[in-house]
């Protein structure tokens, strides 16, 4: 039998009495959910947004999966001992819409960006492969400039592309254009730089401004004009980075605010240390047109991807040297410490707002910005 809201069978559901009765005499009338909120039989544009759905899918299905030592560390790629030389092995794939954008590219971004994933594992980047999937019909024109640009890129970021492949689809399979990049470094000291060497009393240091990258896409997509023109804050990360090490500055841990932006990022590494990272909200900088582009669009500065910005936690001892090499070397001088890790062993991160109220932030549950890199 099923259940109505009209006729002599909804007259059941007029009290709580005759709704058990009905219950009771029905046995095969139940209300459930078949599937869990966080979960779905299909793949959604959220499992790939930095958010609980991508965490889920990976820790579910990929890193259970093809579980080994190197997975375990959950970062931004493996560390690998090969002949008593210490590498760093990353991939990345780059689906990025549209194609151009204020401040960069999809190739500028496949290059860098797969150079920053090394940079976060301490390494000293090499060498990188390429591959292109274009769709039927790309001009041409579009391609090659593409192309240029990954080569001034790697220029730039000190790597040589020396391997790569190409494929094509069916003309409205591909949107264009899409990238894969792995790549390959040295890593040249000691130091474990991975989520489970945070302690307790690290500093917790952004080397600039949040925000750029994810409104220079949305800015472009929407066709929105702002007063300030808003650009990408893609830039190679390796160089930074090095200074650091070179400087001797003890390094627990390092990694990019891409996807999910800062509060993901915090969120995940919080999660694998096992411990709390608390942070001042007055201390992150923002700038004023991307704060005010995110007060209209209704986005949280915070979640808003990045692709030349990375947190480091660093030995409280040597958070102030660290500070004045990223701020003499960091784009605008904007780096700041913007937090500590605490004793508490609760793997959450928290926020301490511009009034004095103090929140737990979480990962997204969906997605703010899709196809942003």
């Amino acid at each position: 039998m099923r259940a109505s809201a009209s006729g002599a069978e909804g007259r059941w559901f007029k009290s709580s009495r005759a709704y058990h009765r009905f219950m009771n005499a029905n046995d095969e009338f139940a209300l459930a959910c078949p599937i869990p909120i966080s979960e779905y039989p299909q793949v959604l544009l959220a499992h790939g947004g930095g958010g609980k759905l991508m965490h889920q899918l990976i820790e579910r299905l990929f890193a259970a999966t093809f579980a080994n030592q190197y997975l375990e560390e959950r970062h931004d790629g493996a560390r690998l001992l090969l002949n008593g030389t210490r590498l760093a092995f990353t991939t990345d794939s780059y689906v990025v819409r549209p194609l151009f954008f204020p401040g960069g590219d999809i190739g500028k971004l496949a290059v860098y960006g797969t150079v920053n994933d090394l940079a976060m594992c301490g390494a000293r980047p090499l060498f990188l492969s390429a591959g292109f999937i274009l769709e039927e019909g790309l001009p041409m024109e579009i391609l090659w400039r593409v192309v240029r640009s990954m080569r001034e890129a790697a220029q730039t970021a000190h790597v040589q592309i020396v391997t790569g492949d190409t494929k094509v689809v069916d003309k409205g399979k591909g949107d264009g254009l899409f990238i894969n990049t792995a790549g390959i470094g040295i890593v040249e000291h000691d130091l474990v730089i991975a989520p489970q060497s945070v302690r307790p009393g690290d500093g917790v240091l952004l080397n600039g401004d949040l925000g750029r990258h994810g409104i220079a896409i949305m800015a472009v997509r929407e066709g929105l004009a702002f007063e300030s023109a808003i650009e990408s804050d893609c830039a190679p990360l390796a160089d930074l980075v090095l200074r650091l090490l070179e400087a001797q500055i003890e390094i627990h841990c390092l990694r990019d605010l891409t996807r999910g932006g800062l509060a993901s990022a915090l969120c995940e590494i919080a999660k694998t240390a096992q411990l709390t990272i608390s942070i001042d909200e007055r201390a992150i900088p923002i700038r004023e047109e991307v704060q005010g582009a995110c007060e209209i669009l209704g986005l949280d500065p915070l979640y808003v991807a990045n692709e030349g910005r990375f947190v480091a936690f660093v030995a409280p001892d040597h958070v102030e040297r660290a500070l004045a090499i990223l701020r003499a070397h960091s784009p605008e001088g904007g780096a700041a410490l913007i937090g500590r890790v605490s004793e508490q062993k609760e793997g959450l991160v928290t926020l301490k707002s511009r009034i004095g109220v103090t929140r737990v932030l979480d990962m997204l549950s969906g997605e703010q910005l899709p196809r942003i890199c």
